[in-house]
C-alpha cells in the first residue's frame, strides 16, 4: 500500500531506500514561503541505524508489513541463539548480529518478540525491563543512598550496568531494556 508524506505516525514502518525503518518521530513543517514538507527521523530495523530523512509533498513509498512472534529464547548455537515459536512450537536459529543489544539482557526461557519482515528476522523486541542477577561488583556502602554518582556491576548476561552505591554482588536488579539503567532492586 503507497502512503505519503501525510501518513507517517510515530512506529509506522515503511520501506524506503531499499530498506525497512521505522518512524521514530516526525514534525510537518509549513513554512510562510514554499510547499509544506515533514522531518523525519526513522530507525534501520536491519543496521539499527539512525537517519534524518526529510519528505516533500509527492513522496510516495510502500508501508512494510513487519510482524512479531512470540517466542521462548533457549540456548546459544554456533554464533546465533536458538528460538521456539510459544504457538507452533517450531524452533529457528537467529545470528547474533540480528539480535544486536537485546543480547545485553536475554537469559535463557525469557519470553521475546520476534520481528520479521517476511521470513527475514529484523530483531527482538524484550520487555521493558527484566531481572538479573549481580555477579560482579565492588562491595556496597552502609547507608549509602540511590542519590550517589553510584558503581559498574556486572550482571550474569556479561552487561555493565551502573547502579547505586547499595548494590552488592549476589543481589537480583531490575534493569531497563531500553537504556540499560537501573530500575530497582527485585
Amino acid at each position: 500500500m503507497a502512503i505519503g508524506m501525510n501518513d507517517l505516525k510515530t512506529g509506522l514502518t515503511i520501506e524506503y531506500s531499499n530498506s525497512i525503518w521505522r518512524v521514530i518521530e516526525f514534525q510537518h513543517v509549513k513554512p510562510g514561503k514554499g510547499a509544506a514538507f515533514v522531518r523525519s527521523k526513522l530507525k534501520n530495523l536491519r543496521t539499527g541505524a539512525v537517519n534524518e530523512v526529510t519528505f516533500r509533498p509527492g513522496d510516495k513509498f510502500e508501508q512494510a508489513d513487519i510482524s512479531t512472534r512470540p517466542m521462548s529464547y533457549l540456548y546459544a548455537e554456533n554464533g546465533g541463539r536458538v528460538f521456539m515459536d510459544t504457538e507452533t512450537f517450531e524452533q529457528i536459529n537467529i545470528p547474533d548480529d540480528h539480535l544486536k543489544e537485546a543480547l545485553k539482557y536475554m537469559l535463557e526461557g525469557m519470553e521475546v518478540k520476534i520481528t520479521m519482515f517476511g521470513s527475514e528476522v529484523l530483531g527482538a523486541e524484550l520487555p521493558s525491563s527484566v531481572q538479573l542477577k549481580v555477579v560482579e561488583t565492588q562491595p556496597g556502602i552502609k547507608g549509602a543512598t540511590a542519590t550517589g554518582s553510584g558503581k559498574p556491576a556486572v550482571v550474569e548476561t556479561g552487561a555493565t550496568i551502573t547502579v547505586p552505591d547499595f548494590v552488592n554482588e549476589g543481589e537480583t536488579i531490575i534493569v531497563n531494556t531500553e537504556d540499560g539503567s537501573y530500575k530497582g532492586r527485585a
